[in-house]
């Protein structure tokens, strides 16, 4: 294989000092799913940890858990997804803070902390109208009722409430916004009183104050990877922190072949032309995805060896893996995690 991603840890230390001053006095929670958003869970967590970010989002139990093992004791670990008791036993012994939006999994939850004669952590989700889960607004009365009693029992400690945003419009998220806001009142009536109150994503942290509360849970900022449609990340203060390259493997009359493709996960649909990937001698042309190589156009003098960057800074003339991602109607998150585990992540300070 000739494909490696490289990853710049000092950018991504530059580019926590920039989000957490965007997003000043709230709290950051660096988000580190799907390994990382696919730049290697441990480095990135070690990295983020030495640069004193003590909040993280690991979206499930078994990434909370990796985490925990990287850092120790002391930072916190929110995660949002417990499919089993397995899952909250294992959450329990990690001391993880959860994201409970459900009814019958608190009670799940209680029980699984009785066994363990622990207090758990919990962070209650109110659904403002994402459906990605949580509690529907005419049930939270009842439900922070219950959490209520069972925080006076012992079993929980409830520490936050949080919800998701589509981030697709202002007059979405100022819906979503007010429905969260009643849901804060409705808890506080109960008798619950939070420390930690977080609605906010890169975006809407970066551009609405008002969304960001007492944290925000930042992914692809910070990254360096900027949401579609949105500002470019130098505008916004940020640098991507990955480059994805792949070296050139034979050259022909009918361009040049570099060593990555639909299984190296290059979407085939950036075929015929629509991407623009990076080559000593600037950007050239993504003609054909191919399974285990790509064609691109070709430049004088190329060689077998020569490097190219299929996504990037932009120093090549590629583009980011946003750019990428707006040709094909998706999200630049999802390019960086298609990168297949088989491709190597090289780690740079």
């Amino acid at each position: 294989m000739t494909a490696r991603l490289h990853v710049d840890l000092t950018a991504l230390t530059a580019n926590l000092d920039r989000v957490r001053a965007a997003v000043a006095p709230a709290a950051l929670m660096l988000v580190v799913k799907d390994d990382a958003y696919g730049h290697g869970l441990e480095p990135v967590v070690r990295t983020a940890a030495a640069a004193g970010v003590d909040w993280f989002g690991a979206f499930d139990v078994r990434t909370g858990a990796a985490v925990r093992a990287v850092v120790g004791e002391g930072p916190r670990i929110f995660a949002w997804i417990a499919a089993s008791r397995d899952d909250l036993d294992t959450a329990i012994a990690a001391d993880l803070d959860l994201g409970i939006g459900d009814a019958e999994l608190l009670e799940e939850l209680v029980d699984a902390a009785r066994a363990a004669a622990a207090t758990v952590r919990v962070h209650l989700k109110i659904d403002t109208g994402l459906h990605r889960n949580g509690v529907r607004p005419e049930a939270w009365p009842a439900f922070v009722t219950r959490a209520a009693e069972l925080a006076r029992d012992g079993a929980i400690d409830v520490v936050g409430v949080w919800s998701h945003i589509a981030e697709a419009s202002d007059a979405e998220d100022d819906d979503a916004r007010a429905l969260f806001d009643a849901a804060l009142r409705e808890a506080a009536a109960a008798g619950i009183h939070v420390s930690v109150r977080h609605l906010a994503a890169s975006a809407a942290s970066f551009a609405r104050p008002e969304f960001r509360y007492d944290m925000v849970r930042v992914g692809a900022f910070c990254y360096g990877i900027r949401s579609a449609g949105g500002p470019a990340a130098g505008e916004l203060g940020l640098q991507p922190i990955a480059r994805l390259e792949a070296d050139v493997t034979a050259v022909s009359a009918d361009g040049v072949r570099i060593g990555i493709g639909a299984l190296d996960g290059l979407p085939t649909s950036l075929r015929g032309g629509r991407a623009q990937v990076g080559t000593p001698a600037g950007g050239r042309r993504l003609e054909v995805v191919g399974e285990r190589d790509s064609l691109i156009e070709g430049w004088p003098g190329a060689v077998v060896g020569d490097t190219v960057t299929v996504f990037g800074a932009g120093t090549r003339g590629e583009g980011s893996s946003t750019d990428l991602a707006e040709l094909i109607g998706t999200i630049g998150e999802e390019i960086a995690v298609r990168v297949s585990p088989l491709v190597p992540r090289v780690h740079s300070q």
